[in-house]
């Protein structure tokens, strides 16, 4: 009976509680809510990993919502969401990306006033563009976005496989092509240090972020 139980925990993995992020945005309208609608993303159970505050370009808005491109309300999106600041905050909680969605509610603020009253778009949206917030659609979207918004973030768990060569063929690979090309053409007698200047020089998905705000650390 015990050689029984212990093989049976041998084949049984101990339980392990995953813990999700997701990016979350609160867009130009809604900044002046952001106390308000940060005390709600903390009653639900979410933990604020990082936090700041960006003045996004046009530029870097049409690169943002690229999946959009092409569709009529796109212009619109890109002047709206650069027409003031925006809150950029990392969320963790378990299933974070299911449960920000949920609590986001749907994309046109007046269906979510009808469908989900006690939504955040429903509170603190007026539109189907001016809606108040951004979630990530999926765990691809939140790898993707997150790191957008914040460069230097670890995503958990790390890319690997196809997923890893699609990130890299994607956000890496051309720039750095760019930079290596340069690299060339300059010479310089420390070639390690000088590209690694470059790239910080030329992130592509680094957003122009006010002087007086700094990223913020959940405690």
């Amino acid at each position: 009976m015990e050689n029984d139980k212990s093989h049976m925990e041998r084949e049984m993995p101990h339980p392990h509680i995953y813990v999700e992020r997701t990016l979350a945005l609160i867009k130009p309208d809604a900044v002046d809510k952001e106390e308000e609608i940060q005390d709600i993303i903390l009653q639900a159970g979410f933990t604020i990993v990082q936090k700041r505050k960006v003045h996004l370009s046009p530029e870097q808005c049409s690169d943002f919502y690229a999946e959009q491109y092409g569709k009529l309300f796109f212009p619109s999106l890109t002047a709206f969401m650069s027409s003031g600041p925006t809150i950029a905050m990392i969320l963790a909680r378990d299933k974070a990306i299911a449960h920000w969605k949920a609590l986001i509610g749907p994309p046109n603020s007046a269906k979510a006033k009808e469908t989900h009253p006690d939504s955040l778009r429903a509170i603190y949206g007026t539109s189907d563009l001016r809606n108040a917030v951004h979630g990530s659609d999926c765990f691809s979207a939140a790898e993707r976005d997150i790191t957008f918004m914040f460069p230097d973030a670890i995503i958990e768990p790390i890319p690997v496989g196809q997923s890893a060569k699609d990130y890299l063929g994607r956000f890496v690979n051309p720039t750095l092509l760019v930079g290596l090309t340069e690299l060339c053409k300059k010479k310089p007698s420390d070639p390690f240090t000088w590209l690694a200047d470059w790239l910080i020089d030329h992130n592509p998905n680094k957003p122009m972020v006010e002087d007086r705000m700094v990223i913020e650390e959940a405690d």
